[in-house]
Parts: C-alpha cells; sequence; structure tokens
C-alpha cells in the first residue's frame, strides 16, 4: 500500500491494487474496490477523440483553472473522475462509459502539456492537469436520454454507481433528490439542472419538463435560501426571464416536499402537464386512481396519446 502524499496542489492517492489488477478487463474489481473508499466523483466533458487517447494511454485530463473556479469551487477535489461523451463518438455519444481514480491534481502551464505546440491564444492559459489511473469500463452505460448538453456534474460514489441515467446523478439538494424519486416512479420524463439562457444570463432549472404544448420549470426552494428579501428579488427577475421564453415555473417549499408530496406536488406537476398536452412527443397524461389512496394522496396511471389524437393536438 503506498501511502497518502499531500503537497501544495498534488494530491496523491494510490489504492491498494497491483499494476496487474488495474489494468485488467474487469472494471467491477475497481468497483468493488472504491465501495471501501467512496468519495466525490467528478463528471466531466470528453468532446475529441485525442483527449481521450490522452487519458486511455497516458493518463492525464486537465480542466481550466478559470473553469474549476467557476464550475467546481464548492466541491473540489474529486476522487475519481468520469467522462460524458458527446455526438462526436457515434455510438457511444451522451453517456458516461469509462472513470478512473485520481491520482494526483497539479496546477501547470499548457506548455507543460503540450510542449510541442506552437504558440496559440491558449498558450497562456492554466490547468489543472489530473493524474489518472487506468481507465475502466462501467459495466452498464449512464445515458443521457434527451442526449442533452452538460458542463459538470459533482456527484457522490453511491450515486456514480446506482445511477442508469445521467438525471440520477445530480447531488444538489435532499429536496431535488426526494422530487426526483417521485418523478422517476411515474415515469414523468425531467431533466435536471438544465441550463437556459436568457439574454446575458444562464439559469439552471431544478427540474425542466418539455410537454406537447409548452415547458415546465420546477424550483425546490430551501426554506433558508429563499427566504432573505434579495434572493426573493432575484427570483422575480429569473421567473420573468424563464416565462419571456415560454416556461411555467411551479414552486415547491420544504414544507410542500417533505410533507404534502402526495396530496399537492405531485397533482399539481400532473394538473399541469396535462394542460399542456402531456409529455413531449407522446402526448402523456397522468389521471388519479381514486381506488388506490395513499398516505397523503393517490396513485397516477399514465395514458399515452395514439398517433392520431396527437395528430389533432393544436400547435402552439
Amino acid at each position: 500500500m503506498i501511502a497518502e502524499e499531500k503537497s501544495g496542489y498534488c494530491i496523491s492517492v494510490l489504492i491498494n491494487e497491483s499494476s496487474e489488477q488495474l489494468n485488467g478487463h474487469s472494471g467491477q474489481r475497481i468497483l468493488q474496490c472504491a465501495m471501501l473508499r467512496p468519495g466525490e466523483v467528478l463528471i466531466a466533458i470528453m468532446n475529441n477523440q485525442r483527449d481521450l487517447e490522452i487519458a486511455r494511454e497516458q493518463h492525464w485530463y486537465r480542466i481550466p483553472v478559470g473553469s474549476a473556479k467557476k464550475y467546481l469551487r464548492k466541491r473540489w477535489e474529486p476522487e475519481w473522475l468520469a467522462f460524458y461523451q458527446t455526438k462526436i463518438f457515434g455510438s457511444e455519444a451522451f453517456s458516461i462509459r469509462y472513470y478512473a481514480q485520481i491520482l494526483c491534481i497539479q496546477e501547470v502551464g499548457r506548455s507543460e502539456l503540450f510542449p510541442d505546440e506552437p504558440p496559440n491564444e491558449k498558450s497562456h492559459k492554466r490547468y489543472y492537469k489530473l493524474n489518472l489511473s487506468p481507465l475502466q469500463k462501467l459495466p452498464q452505460p449512464i445515458a443521457s436520454q434527451r442526449r442533452r448538453r452538460i458542463t459538470f456534474i459533482s456527484t457522490t460514489w453511491n450515486k456514480f454507481v446506482t445511477a442508469t441515467e445521467i438525471n440520477d446523478l445530480y447531488d444538489e439538494s435532499i429536496l431535488e433528490d426526494r422530487l426526483w424519486h417521485e418523478l422517476k416512479t411515474l415515469q414523468i420524463d425531467a431533466e435536471r439542472q438544465e441550463s437556459i439562457k436568457v439574454k446575458e444570463k444562464t439559469y439552471f432549472l431544478d427540474f425542466a419538463i418539455y410537454c406537447a404544448q409548452g415547458k415546465i420549470n420546477i424550483e425546490t426552494d430551501g426554506d433558508r435560501w429563499h427566504s432573505n428579501r434579495t434572493r426573493i428579488v432575484e427570483d422575480n427577475r429569473r421567473d420573468n426571464d424563464l416565462e419571456t421564453l415560454g416556461w411555467r415555473t411551479l414552486r415547491f417549499n420544504t414544507t410542500h416536499v417533505q410533507e404534502a408530496m402526495g396530496r399537492y406536488c405531485i397533482p399539481t406537476i400532473v394538473d399541469n402537464i396535462n394542460e399542456l398536452g402531456g409529455l413531449g412527443d407522446t402526448g402523456r397524461r397522468f389521471y388519479p386512481r381514486l381506488d388506490r389512496p395513499t398516505a397523503d394522496g393517490f396513485e397516477f396511471q399514465a395514458e399515452d396519446l395514439t398517433a392520431g389524437d396527437l395528430a389533432d393536438q393544436p400547435i402552439q
């Protein structure tokens, strides 16, 4: 076992596995090993073949220092790195398939990463170089159903190894996780932390639901975060900006999510989905099962529209 060593920006952590084991074909062995030392997992973009080859053959990945400070400062440093592959990867696109343990993080100049590269507009940039263990392949990919774009996702090891789709990875709040569980159980397609650009601003929606005749933004407002006057003013402007782009906003506070999920949150969401023509291309609507009451409401039954019904839907 190689001891942990820390110095400046470099944190070296080598797991207690032989080189033969690390280079083996079974990612399951690393998954089992990692369960003994869980930690932060960073999902990063992999958008070209060269960078994947570098990660696979040279065992490192780079993140601009400015990007890390802007997007990752609250959850830096990660212990694991996984790659979300973009459309350039064809059949592997819009999914996470490869991951590695981060052995060392160093701040370096671009010339240290690419010593043979001619001077250019990026030559002055500083990067975090993440030195990696050999890449491992997940037993099953974590896919994006809507083939969405992402920036970074910071998550936990437990969420990473149990995720079946991209939205399972988000780790923003307990309230969001609770609502996501209910939406997923009902098969209500939603995108978590969807980025929407409005003029000079970019908003991240807790949940985005795309309906046949409109779009729904759902926000879970933690009491401490949204009870101060400054946040209220900012949220009002945010809602107005999104309304201008056709987003209908629903807000649920801590009490709603924790104590009235079945009798208020879900019925309100379902009513809005049905009013906007049902979900996406299927027109799926939801109806309460009055014969199946729950502790705080009713179960819901989903019903997709037929092709003929969809053709009769008004276009907005």
